[in-house]
């Protein structure tokens, strides 16, 4: 009895505790309260009662710590794909892995349908250079089947020495059998802006994650692309695709770059601590020239709102495929042992009112991703190859040749659908307007 006992004063006080949280009057308790808090007490009883039966009953002895936490998890299981308990060696992790760095194979993951399926690849990892793709479903990790595995046991499994392998077992859209794929597992830190310069002076920057530094980073690479250019920038190509998210004020710093004034995102939870608006500020705002931002479905959460902000305040045009749909708000939530819950405790909503939970952000114009190649063409015949072709009438003026692109604009068909985009708008602003008669009967 001093098992039971002991069990039934610490969830006792956990209960207390957890009811003085939303803070609240006795005197305002109403009967349907009292019957809500005597259902958990029957419920709390059973859960006693369980876990006496397998301490005592169980072929082997179960270490209470690990049936607590399984009970934990099982409980964060039944919520949402995302809501998860960490243990203290996950805990410590998640936190360094914000800051960029941590030991793994760079994939984003979440649960849908009770399977284990790809959010992104991060870029320039194990995970992308061996070709997983967003939506893969992991089916097994080297010997171990995913169906049913939780989120946090996925990562715990593909996290791992530096230098060790993992076999990874992939469904994949359009294939019949598993594609396999080992992977050694590295040190990743994510570099999480990359920018280059395009002709004529158009920007493009790639975000691959949202960090503690991501919004001073790209600060940096905008400066710097003004620096290079030496003009006013012509457009901004912003590559969110194959983004899974990251830490919210990061994003809203990033937009609100772009915009004056309004909303940017806001958050809406059972609690009015979770109910929040974030505003752009006119102060540091970008100059006007024309966005467009690609996306695809391994654009995720923090990129959503970045993407949608843009969108509403048809601020940018959205570029690609549609994003992954994840609307919902995770709080981490530091425990006594070191340990930690990530907690889903509102949705987020963008500046129309929208919630892309389970939706996505619907691109403006709708590009599927495909291989562009260059259709060799160098020995066709012009009019100068033919016999006895005229001679131009004015000497001929040698053009300059323009900068090369780096090479991903060649087999990048979003990204040089983005460039023909901005480059088009640049030429149309040049040209004289249509006469307002035109088409009409001149009699």
């Amino acid at each position: 009895m001093r098992f039971r006992s002991l069990i039934f004063s610490g969830l006792t006080l956990l209960l207390t505790l957890l009811a003085t949280l939303p803070v609240a009057a006795k005197a305002t308790e109403t009967p349907a309260a009292d019957s809500d808090t005597q259902s958990v007490y029957e419920q709390l009883d059973l859960f006693i009662d369980v876990l006496t039966l397998i301490q005592k009953n169980y072929v082997e002895s179960a270490p209470m710590d690990d049936l607590m936490a399984g009970a934990i998890s099982g409980m964060l299981s039944e919520l949402d794909p995302h809501s998860a308990y960490m243990p203290p060696d996950m805990f410590q992790e998640m936190q360094i892995e914000t800051q960029g760095e941590f030991n793994g194979l760079g994939v984003e993951i979440a649960v849908k349908d009770h399977l284990i399926t790809v959010i992104a690849p991060i870029a320039d990892t194990p995970a992308d250079r061996a070709g997983i793709l967003a939506g893969d479903i992991i089916i097994k990790l080297d010997e171990t089947f995913t169906k049913d595995m939780s989120i946090m046991e996925a990562i715990s499994r593909m996290r791992g020495p530096r230098g060790s392998e993992i076999t990874l077992g992939i469904m994949r859209e359009g294939e019949n059998t598993p594609l396999y794929f080992t992977l050694k597992r590295e040190t990743i830190r994510v570099d999480s802006i990359k920018s280059h310069r395009f002709e004529p002076a158009i920007g493009y920057i790639r975000i691959s994650q949202f960090q503690q530094r991501t919004a001073r980073e790209f600060k940096q690479a905008l400066t710097e692309l003004h620096q290079q250019i030496g003009q006013p920038l012509q457009g901004l190509v912003l590559d969110l695709r194959n983004n899974p998210g990251g830490l919210l004020d990061q994003a809203v710093q990033i937009s609100d770059l772009f915009l004056d004034s309004g909303k940017i995102v806001s958050t809406q939870g059972r609690r009015k601590t979770d109910n929040f608006t974030y505003n752009a500020t006119a102060a540091d705002t970008e100059a006007g020239y024309p966005i467009v931002v690609l996306i695809n479905q391994g654009s995720a959460s923090a990129s959503e709102i970045v993407a949608g902000a843009l969108q509403d305040h048809k601020r940018a045009v959205i570029l690609g495929t549609g994003s992954f749909g994840k609307g919902s708000v995770q709080t981490i939530i530091p425990l006594a042992d070191h340990s930690g819950l990530r907690l889903t405790t509102a949705y987020y909503y963008t500046p129309n009112g929208t919630s892309i939970q389970a939706r996505g952000i619907v691109p403006d114009v709708v590009v599927e991703q495909a291989v562009w190649k260059k259709m060799g063409a160098e020995g066709a015949p012009k009019e100068k190859d033919l016999d006895n072709h005229l001679a131009p009438p004015q000497p001929e003026v040698q053009a300059v040749p323009a900068q090369q692109d780096m090479p991903e604009e060649e087999s990048d068909f979003q990204l040089l659908r983005a460039l023909d985009l901005l480059r088009g708008w640049q030429q149309m602003k040049h040209l004289y307007p249509c006469p307002d008669n035109l088409g009409q009967d001149a009699s």
